[in-house]
């Protein structure tokens, strides 16, 4: 199964980001799971269809109506080990 990783800056804390990525990738049917990150950024891995993850890849890029996005960074698939 395709998986992807994604970090989004900007204000996506305290705005539902992490609900509405959840609802959106349900919506999409992925597997998703959000979290926010102490530097203020939101992670987001999805996995499943790959047309479903791009589709999820361009709502990002706004999220949900409160957030302020800035930048959405395409990370590797697997966390790199440290």
């Amino acid at each position: 199964m395709p998986v992807a990783r994604f970090r989004i800056a900007g204000r996506v804390q305290g705005v539902g980001f992490r609900a509405a990525t959840r609802a959106e990738g349900a919506r999409l049917g992925l597997a998703v799971q959000v979290g926010n990150r102490a530097d203020g950024t939101v992670e987001v891995t999805a996995g499943g269809d790959t047309g479903a993850i791009e589709a999820l890849a361009r709502w990002l890029q706004h999220g949900p109506p409160l957030a302020r996005v800035v930048r959405v960074d395409r990370l590797p698939a697997v966390p790199e080990a440290t």
